[in-house]
């Protein structure tokens, strides 16, 4: 098959739920025999880049604005696949899945994948949670096939009259053991917690400075991330914190495999969420992880693991407090069961059925 994957900022990820997504489904794509291309933004991979693991990566121009960044990209991405003759065109995201209806004028086979409902975020105003909204309707109605990575939105869709096929995201470990960057910064022998993600208002790491600040600053703690558009709030989350908390950017590969391996605890205290990969790193790389109760996380840890209220801070510290103390019990617990967590989320079996979906859309 021939395959173009539309919405992504770009690969190889360095950063992004959905671009990691989209390499680690593309490179298998690739190793099995398909042709791929994945549409990539300039402020995201170098132009120069036009190969990466036999994936071809096509740069396309877009409007650095958080408004019109994805949606010009994602329109100048399908208007360039109609010369390419697909077998299927790939939307991630809701947002680019607006362009869908581009694909199907051509007459090309089409495939969405909803990582979550974009138009939550803060970020956004009226006219981009009404495009977005708009975008998760066109994500359930225009496409040739839906696919979901998350289960409890797959089954809301169903309830609704829209049959999406659940497919979760999986997840990988890097071989490699560079702990430099505990060098770095300071951390070598030393216990810290970690948060790693987007610096954004729904991600929740101000929630996360906060409770530690009150439990009186008990072990470092490292945000590992940024952002492209929400400047503003970085920057009042940086002047929030102090000395204690360690902001090194973003972090990716043996770096960020180093930082979670030998994390204390690793916190995901988000408002909203699609599937997070970073839950399911913390599993296999055997660091406990601790989780506000928003149903995506729920859906990963299950009723046994370790949640706070979402937007609690008190919540938060209490369970911060209790899992510092049980830290090596927990760390026990969480490396017994990381291997459990790999299996059950393996690219390979996400990919041999993302492929079935394909075939079913294409009669085979």
């Amino acid at each position: 098959m021939r395959i173009a994957m539309i919405g992504q900022k770009g690969i190889p990820a360095t950063w992004g739920g959905i671009e990691r997504h989209v390499e680690e489904l593309s490179t298998r794509l690739v190793a099995l025999g398909h042709d791929v291309v994945v549409y990539t933004r300039p402020n995201y991979t170098d132009r120069s880049l036009t190969e990466h693991q036999g994936v071809q990566l096509r740069s396309l121009p877009t409007i650095g604005t958080k408004h019109l960044d994805a949606i010009v990209h994602c329109g100048l991405s399908t208007l360039a696949s109609w010369g390419g003759r697909f077998d299927i065109v790939h939307y991630h995201a809701i947002g680019p899945t607006l362009t869908a209806p581009l694909a199907r004028l051509r007459g090309y086979h089409v495939v969405a994948t909803i990582h979550g409902r974009d138009w939550q975020r803060e970020k956004w105003g009226l006219v981009g949670r009404t495009a977005l909204r708009l975008g998760e309707w066109t994500a359930t109605h225009v496409p040739h096939a839906t696919i979901s990575v998350s289960e409890t939105l797959a089954e809301e869709y169903a309830r609704a009259g829209h049959p999406v096929e659940f497919i979760p995201n999986g997840v990988s470990v890097p071989e490699g053991q560079d702990t430099s960057i505990l060098d770095e910064l300071g951390l070598n022998g030393e216990p810290y917690i970690l948060f790693a993600g987007r610096i954004v208002p729904e991600k929740g790491p101000h929630y996360l400075i906060d409770a530690w600040q009150r439990l009186g600053r008990p072990v470092r703690l490292v945000v590992a991330g940024d952002t492209s558009y929400s400047d503003e709030y970085v920057t009042r989350i940086r002047r929030s914190a102090d000395d204690g908390v360690i902001f090194p950017g973003f972090v990716f590969g043996e770096k960020l495999a180093a930082l979670f391996r030998n994390a204390t605890l690793f916190v995901l205290p988000s408002d909203l969420e699609g599937y997070p990969i970073v839950l399911l790193e913390a599993m296999a790389y055997g660091t406990p992880p601790l989780a506000s109760d928003i149903p995506p996380n729920v859906e990963i840890l299950g009723p046994g693991g370790m949640f706070f209220r979402a937007g609690d801070v008190e919540s938060l510290a209490e369970q911060l407090a209790g899992c510092l103390a049980r830290a090596s019990e927990l760390k026990e617990q969480a490396l017994a069961a990381r291997a459990a967590a790999v299996e059950q989320h393996d690219w390979d079996l996400v990919t041999a059925r993302t492929v079935t979906v394909y075939e079913e859309v294409l009669g085979r």
